[in-house]
Formats: C-alpha cells, structure tokens, sequence
C-alpha cells in the first residue's frame, strides 16, 4: 500500500507483502548510422547518385540517434547501408565489365 491509505481494519503490517519489484532494461547499443562508408561511396563510388543518397540517410540516422528516436535511426541507418551495398555492387560489376572489354 502506499504510505498514505490506512490498513485495512484488522490487518497488520506483518501480514502486507514487502517486496519490490524492479525492473532493469538491458542497454541496446547505439544504431549504427554507417556515415563513413557513406562518405565514402559518394566520393569514389557515386554510381547513379547512389553514395549521395547514402549520405542523406546516414545523416538523417544520426540526426534521430541524436534526437534519442532509436526507431528512426535504425530505419534511416538501414536504408543508407542498403544504398551501400547496391553502389558497392553495381561498382564492382561495371569495374569487372570495363576490365573484361579492355
């Protein structure tokens, strides 16, 4: 009971339950927001804008981590590390196609 309702009449305090419960939630670790690899590949591998918009999205990540919306910052650090994959591959296959035609 909270300490300012009255015992019930003929109850005791020994007889009330003193335990307290606590709960303790785990610390997550950051979202990454993959801002170098983004800087990265919109300076050396900007196939079709890819690394720019890479870029937008890795800023906005860390603008919502900032903002201490996880949510956000998992969502825009995900498509920026999608964006990645996509400039990183599409560069390779065109590195790969100019050395077989060379």
């Amino acid at each position: 009971l909270p300490p300012y309702e009255m015992l019930p009449t003929g109850a005791s305090a020994d007889e009330l339950s003193r335990s307290t419960t606590v709960t303790v939630e785990e610390e997550q670790p950051p979202p990454k927001d993959h801002l170098v690899w983004s800087l990265c590949t919109s300076l050396y591998g900007n196939v079709f804008c890819l690394g720019l918009l890479a870029f937008f999205f890795s800023v906005k990540s860390r603008d919502r981590k900032m903002l201490g919306d996880r949510s956000g910052a998992l969502s825009y650090g995900s498509t920026a590390k999608c964006l990645n994959i996509t400039a990183l591959v599409v560069n390779i296959i065109i590195v790969v196609v100019v050395v077989v035609i060379v």
